[in-house]
């Protein structure tokens, strides 16, 4: 069952693409740059499933569909 909606989606994806850049530009270091790519993992994960196990643990559903 699906509960990340479109914009939800958009902006996962481009906080993940933005984490991804910062880690792989070294720009961020050590392991915040690691964390960066496993919250960028997660997120980029949870757009393309539009599935978010946190959501459904928080009773949040952005997909609009009920």
């Amino acid at each position: 069952m699906k509960n990340i909606g479109s914009r939800d989606r958009i902006l996962r994806i481009a906080i993940a693409i933005v984490l991804a850049i910062l880690a792989a530009t070294g720009t961020i270091g050590g392991g915040l740059a690691i964390a960066a790519w496993i919250v960028a993992g997660v997120l980029l994960a949870t757009s393309l499933v539009g599935f978010c196990p946190a959501y459904r643990l928080l009773g949040l559903n952005t997909c609009g569909k009920t």
